[in-house]
């Protein structure tokens, strides 16, 4: 027998030691892997039992309301049923970025001769809607409208709980700022259900002009004056869009306001005339009001629900989508159905997100990686998120706060209303709708010419489906594969990561199901 100090016998030692080593490591990998796994599958399973009992709940609530064909509406055709009314010869302008829509409420803000109408989630009195050298803040812009005719404001009250914002303190600041020392009436309506809020932002400028969007008149979480390069203010970027309506729709926005400002103060204001027609588009205002907030509407209005459903359920070649937000099971259902069973071969799912939303928590809460997981590798879904370089080309993300959706090139809907339960369910919303392949098909193009970085010329020459994948997917997947790699990105279109674990896709529903009214 060799001594134990003899050469070779150290060097029997060390192999063995090593392969020891190395079957270790080896179990600790196959171990973390099967852990992984084993989350994966309960985290699948618990998530799926989850969003079933949420769908379940949902469908109660809006039995006890008789609104349960929001769900499963009784006819299939693109516009809800009940009123509003879809209106014809009416206008739509698509507003994109703030560079466009906030100088232009601006300017019909100045030139209003009846009434400026306003509501909104929250306003900034030192917000400025124009970045001239002659800019003035949103309060002294309102201010002297006020001097020569009524200027309403309608802002959500605040948050209750002081963990939230804006606080009911903070909007009371808002509204006594607004008001001191001017002729402008700031109401604000704590008509809400527990954890919910008024969401909708829209103005109505003499009953003849209305701008209906997602953008809000602030800077709080982050600045609306947003550029198609999307530049980042305090590290962060923003993406919003918004309309600008005119024709026989405006009166369905202005009795909207009326309704709500009487709920509130108790003044009637009088009925709008019927606006002239303005335009060839037909137009449907779409709202979510919940059940048991406004005399007026007791049972709710849970019609951008509806909508949604119907047009998603009715796609045949192309969803596009930006928001927020993307929590909600029953929209979630749909998606994954689409992707399970394409109703085309040509089919594709395109959404674009924040890389975080405004929680900071994961970006869609495992969703995107659900919808990964029904593609199964078909190449039909892909979600993105945008990023702005600055002067030192270090990307910043872009917060994507626009709420839209084409369908076919043939339906679109743009509004307040994210993709999860407060907005379809619980937050006062405002959206509208229409049907119509020039405008889709114009607005899909200036979108994706923006996000791909290519001439407005060559994205309308090119058919959708070889867009998506011979360009959106080779530059994202491809900005994805650079960050990982800590590499500098060349463009501003980012893969978002398909996977969420530890039951992160739980949390958004759940946390919905829990504040539910």
């Amino acid at each position: 027998m060799l001594p134990s100090t003899h050469p070779l016998h150290s060097s029997a030692n060390s192999g063995r030691a090593k392969r020891i080593r190395a079957g270790n490591r080896l179990g600790q990998v196959l171990t973390s892997s099967l852990s992984l796994m084993l989350i994966d599958r309960i985290d699948r399973v618990l998530g799926r039992a989850t969003e079933r009992a949420i769908r379940a709940h949902h469908l109660r609530r809006l039995r006890r309301v008789d609104w349960e064909q929001a769900l499963d509406p009784p006819d299939k055709g693109r516009w809800c049923a009940g009123e509003p009314q879809p209106r014809s010869r009416c206008s739509l302008e698509i507003l994109i970025d703030g560079e466009t829509a906030l100088p232009a409420m601006a300017e019909a803000i100045k030139v209003a001769k009846s009434h400026v109408h306003i509501t909104g989630w929250f306003a900034s009195p030192d917000f400025e809607l124009e970045r001239d050298c002659e800019a003035k803040p949103l309060r002294d812009v309102l201010a002297e409208a006020a001097e020569r005719i009524p200027v309403r404001i309608l802002l959500w009250a605040g948050s209750p709980a002081p963990v939230f914002s804006p606080t009911r303190r903070t909007v009371r600041r808002v509204r006594d700022r607004l008001c001191d020392a001017t002729r402008i009436r700031c109401e604000l309506d704590a008509r809400e259900h527990p954890l919910h809020c008024h969401h909708e932002k829209l103005i109505v400028i003499d009953d003849e002009i209305a701008f209906v969007g997602g953008i809000d008149l602030t800077e709080l979480g982050g600045d609306r004056f947003d550029r198609a390069q999307h530049p980042a203010r305090d590290k962060l970027g923003w993406h919003d869009i918004s309309s600008r309506l005119r024709g026989p729709i405006v009166a369905d926005v202005a009795e909207h306001f009326a309704v709500r400002w009487c709920e509130v103060t108790g003044e009637r204001l009088p009925a709008p005339p019927p606006p002239p027609p303005a335009g060839e588009h037909t137009l449907q205002l779409i709202r979510t009001v919940p059940q048991g907030i406004y005399d007026r509407l007791p049972r709710g209005d849970y019609r951008i629900l509806e909508a949604y459903l119907r047009a998603l359920r009715a796609a045949r070649r192309l969803i596009y989508i930006e928001n927020q937000f993307l929590w909600s099971p029953e929209v979630i259902e749909v998606l994954s159905d689409k992707l399970v069973s394409p109703p085309s071969e040509e089919f594709r799912l395109v959404v674009l997100l924040p890389v975080r939303a405004n929680n900071g928590a994961d970006v869609t809460r495992g969703q995107a990686g659900e919808l990964a997981n029904m593609d199964d590798g078909a190449g039909r879904f892909l979600a993105c998120s945008i990023y702005a370089q600055d002067d030192s080309g270090d990307p910043t993300p872009v917060y994507v706060h626009a709420k839209i959706c084409i369908v076919d090139d043939e339906w679109l809907t743009l509004g307040s209303a994210n993709l999860n339960e407060r907005s379809l369910f619980n937050d006062s919303e405002v959206n509208i709708v229409c049907n119509d392949v020039a405008l889709a098909t114009a607005t899909r193009e200036r979108l994706w010419a923006e996000h791909l970085e290519m001439p407005l010329d060559e994205v309308h020459e090119r058919d959708p489906t070889d867009l998506i994948d011979n360009v959106w997917c080779p530059i994202a997947v491809e900005q994805l594969r650079r960050r990982e790699n800590q590499q500098p990105l060349n463009h501003r279109l980012v893969r978002l990561p398909a996977v969420s674990r530890h039951s992160r896709r739980l949390l958004g529903p759940l946390e919905s199901f829990f504040v539910d009214g």
